[in-house]
């Protein structure tokens, strides 16, 4: 995982209040509309999230930059690699 303070976000996702499937779709959607390098945010307050969207992320070859606990919601941060 990379330092997130200093990672420009080319994009941010408010999938709160959505439930599984719908964080993780509006993720792929989003990484398909940003370039190769480009970071993106994902708030989710679904908690299979916290699994599904890592495993996501992992499967797809991106990096996930961190998984930040909120109130009430938790912010994905994946930066696409290819």
């Amino acid at each position: 995982m990379s330092d997130q303070s200093t990672l420009p976000l080319a994009k941010e996702i408010d999938a709160r209040g959505s439930f599984c499937p719908g964080p993780l779709l509006e993720l792929i959607r989003g990484v398909k509309s940003i370039e190769a390098g480009q970071a993106l945010q994902v708030l989710s307050s679904d908690p299979g999230s916290n699994k599904d969207i890592p495993a996501w992320v992992a499967k797809a070859k991106h990096e996930m930059v961190g998984i930040f606990p909120e109130d009430g919601y938790s912010r994905f941060v994946i930066r696409k690699t290819h």
